[in-house]
């Protein structure tokens, strides 16, 4: 089967499976949205839906967020991983939002990169959810499932990102993001993956893959 081929059969499962997306990661503004994303790198949403409530009482626009402490802002999120260096992003960025962009979230790429403690994913993630701007950010889910299906060689999330969107139509792109996510956590974890009864990876995984993956969790099980 073709990729294109496979990714249109690909699709249409997700789009059965979740007709309705819900954002993983509560927020009210862009900002809030950009603040929450940057916090959830090594950091679970649960998690990061724990804190952010009385982060953004504190600091609901980037105004109100350069104005408090570094030591304040890692009090507040001291749950989430790398947490000292995620205040000190969240200030340093909320105060560039004042004085580059007028307190405006940017929506570009090259805009959001240059912040603190944003990189592509999470500028892709921005302009998804917050704009509307079809982009395709990779996370380690998406990484993982587009190997197991076949959509591409996994060397690396750049990579990953060009081969989804040559394959899939750019108008699926942020539903997609969402949708593979929510496969992922619920269908198709990590470790000790049975391929074969995944309603995605028995169909779509190469017999090579299949073999690969049986390998790795037969090496986990022994250790």
């Amino acid at each position: 089967m073709k990729r294109k081929e496979k990714a249109e059969r690909i699709q249409n499962m997700l789009e059965e499976l979740y007709p309705e997306i819900p954002i993983p990661l509560d927020h009210d503004t862009p900002f809030q949205l950009l603040i929450a994303v940057l916090m959830s790198a090594q950091t679970t949403d649960m998690k990061v839906n724990q804190v952010t409530p009385e982060l953004f009482k504190q600091g609901p626009t980037p105004e109100k967020m350069a104005s408090l402490e570094v030591a304040h802002i890692q009090s507040m999120i001291r749950e989430v991983g790398l947490a000292p260096t995620k205040a000190k992003n969240i200030k340093r960025l909320s105060e560039l939002l004042l004085e580059r962009h007028d307190g405006e979230i940017p929506n570009t790429f090259e805009e959001l990169e240059d912040l603190p403690g944003v990189g592509h994913k999470t500028a892709g993630v921005v302009l998804a959810q917050a704009f509307g701007i079809p982009a395709f950010p990779i996370d380690t889910h998406i990484h993982r499932l587009a190997a197991r299906w076949g959509l591409s060689n996994g060397r690396n999330v750049e990579q990953t990102e060009k081969d989804l969107k040559a394959v899939f139509p750019k108008n699926a792109w942020n539903d997609l993001h969402l949708q593979i996510i929510f496969f992922g956590r619920e269908y198709c974890p990590a470790r000790y993956h049975d391929l074969s009864q995944c309603p995605i990876c028995s169909w779509a995984a190469t017999k090579k893959r299949m073999a690969e993956e049986a390998r790795m969790n037969r090496k986990k099980k022994s250790k």
